[in-house]
């Protein structure tokens, strides 16, 4: 009597692949969706998890959608201080 392999969830797959496209094709879209997709697998691979494999793939989308949305924000808030800090230079020196 044989089991059947379990199959790995396209959607993780879809995730893990929009995780590295996020860092480097379309950086700020591909993380969230990579981030979105990421939560379908992980919720469809707990729904079935004799049938389906692949929450490793799901989470290392997940992990490189959001570390890539948080450099996306932090980046924003380092522009924001640097022009802020200009801002207050000059209205000090006037």
């Amino acid at each position: 009597m044989s089991v059947a392999p379990r199959q790995t969830s396209t959607v993780a797959v879809l995730s893990l692949v929009l995780g590295i496209a996020g860092w480097t094709v379309l950086p700020f879209v591909a993380s969230i969706v990579a981030i979105i997709t990421g939560h379908m697998a992980r919720a469809e691979i707990r729904r079935r998890p004799t049938d389906l494999d692949g929450d490793g793939l799901a989470l290392t989308g997940l992990i490189l959608g959001w570390l890539n949305v948080g450099m996306v924000l932090l980046g924003i808030l380092a522009l924001i201080a640097f022009f802020g800090g200009l801002a207050w230079l000059a209205a000090m020196s006037n």
